[in-house]
């Protein structure tokens, strides 16, 4: 996995000694592996600043002040953020989940069904994107395989009208969580901004509070595209978590240290794989050491 990041970042550390020359092959290496300018350019001064703060002449040292550096990045966590696992609120906790056609959302979400069930949680899942018969079929299909109950109207429904319908079987049925598939439209899309304000206001009156969650599901191997969608939905819908899909080897890996660094908004989970299994919980250490290996 990321074996394209990993090579160019080794490469640039193969220098014998720090010099513009080494900034600037780093400075390459990052860029080429989809980090952004904006995020590179805070990376390289950042590591500059420690390098010079510490007397670091050793580029081994130096890999490991970098290495620090991608952990703190990665670590954002909002002062007061949401645990899908652990929050004791009013049943239903809801979780609506966003992101563009294309992107893993709907396996995505049966993924999480599945983890929270491995947790002993009890869960719902909701077919709110009525505008495309296949999604709904989809995530009946995955419902079956991970044993979970959808709940669905015919394609065109409204959406806001499957969410109240789930609402009312979570209840009844004490269910921990609600997990609702969305629309998978841009954010510049009126209509969607309109059909989740809707979707929130059913949630709102039926349990007494918004959904407590939108994640956003992202393509790693959409390069510096899925940094602009993370931008777009966080100021369109207020995002609070991010779920990163198809990161299986094809991605290179730069573009989630940009993400990270740019959005205030927390990485959730992690897809590496087609299986239901294939999803974890995000984890910036552990991700930092699949960044940069401990050998040079």
């Amino acid at each position: 996995m990321f074996n394209s990041f990993i090579n160019r970042v080794k490469e640039a550390f193969k220098a014998s000694e720090i010099t513009d020359d080494f900034y600037d092959e780093l400075e390459e290496a990052f860029v080429l592996s989809d980090v952004s300018v904006k995020t590179t350019n805070k990376i390289i001064d950042r590591l500059r600043a420690e390098i010079e703060v510490y007397g670091i002449k050793s580029t081994e040292r130096a890999y490991g002040f970098l290495k620090g550096l991608l952990v703190d990045i990665l670590s954002y966590k909002p002062e007061q953020q949401n645990s899908a696992a652990s929050i004791n609120c009013k049943n239903p906790y809801v979780i609506l989940v966003v992101g563009v056609n294309g992107v893993g959302k709907t396996t995505t979400i049966a993924k999480i069904g599945n983890l929270l069930k491995k947790e002993e949680k009890s869960v719902i899942l909701v077919a709110g994107d009525t505008f495309r018969a296949a999604a709904v079929e989809q995530l009946q299909t995955w419902g079956n395989r991970i044993d979970v109950s959808v709940i669905a109207h015919q394609m065109g429904a409204d959406p806001a009208a499957v969410v109240f319908d789930g609402i009312k079987s979570a209840q009844a049925k004490n269910t921990d969580f609600l997990i609702v598939d969305t629309a998978g439209r841009l954010h510049n899309k009126h209509n969607l901004m309109e059909e989740l304000k809707k979707i929130n206001r059913v949630i709102q009156r039926e349990i007494g509070r918004e959904a407590n969650e939108i994640l956003l599901v992202l393509d790693a191997t959409t390069g510096q595209n899925a940094l602009s969608q993370a931008y777009e939905f966080k100021e369109a819908i207020g995002v609070t978590g991010l779920v990163i899909t198809k990161l299986d080897g094809t991605a290179k890996g730069g573009n989630i240290v940009s993400i990270a660094a740019e959005i205030p908004v927390e990485l959730k989970y992690i897809g590496t794989g087609e299986g239901v299994d294939d999803l974890s919980y995000f984890n910036a250490s552990s991700f930092a050491e699949t960044l940069l290996p401990n050998n040079l």
